[in-house]
């Protein structure tokens, strides 16, 4: 499995948290980090969003229908997400557009087996692999981008 973590892009402040958008700089973040994962992307990728709409306009940016899950949410957790994903058990490629801290915590819980408070940028991916080496299941950051990175703002 590869489970690619990126966090919405730059979004407008508000009371009402679902229903934050985008802003101009978040728009460019959001495409252009698109842009540089469409390549890599295998054709049956999943897409999963949570109902933020932020989180909503940064997965449409690759142009594929998105699968709206309440269960990763802001304020979340990570077990909720890896629950949510059915991890480890999850077959192909998922790209899962969500929010901080879960996706730190997430990354975090996948790479150095303790859930810490790890910093992911907005508009950044986080690129997981699960692989099996020598009889043991082991998790592998393939990569990670910044919308700077790409040539959008951080």
């Amino acid at each position: 499995m590869e489970l690619i973590l990126w966090r919405h892009a730059e979004a407008e402040e508000g009371r009402d948290d679902l229903a934050r958008v985008l802003t101009r700089k978040g728009q460019q973040q959001a495409g252009a980090m698109a842009a540089w994962l469409r390549p890599r992307l295998p054709e049956d990728y999943r897409l999963l969003v949570s109902e933020a709409r932020r989180a909503r306009q940064t997965g449409a940016a690759l142009g594929k229908h998105a699968e709206v899950l309440p269960a990763i949410n802001p304020g979340a957790s990570a077990a909720d997400v890896l629950a949510a994903l059915g991890w480890p058990r999850v077959e192909g490629t998922v790209v899962l557009v969500g929010h901080q801290p879960y996706l730190g915590r997430v990354a975090s819980l996948l790479l150095a087996d303790a859930e810490q408070d790890w910093s992911v940028k907005k508009g950044a991916v986080w690129w997981i692999q699960r692989r099996e080496r020598n009889g043991d299941a082991q998790c592998v950051l393939r990569v990670m981008m910044t919308p700077g990175m790409v040539g959008a703002g951080d």
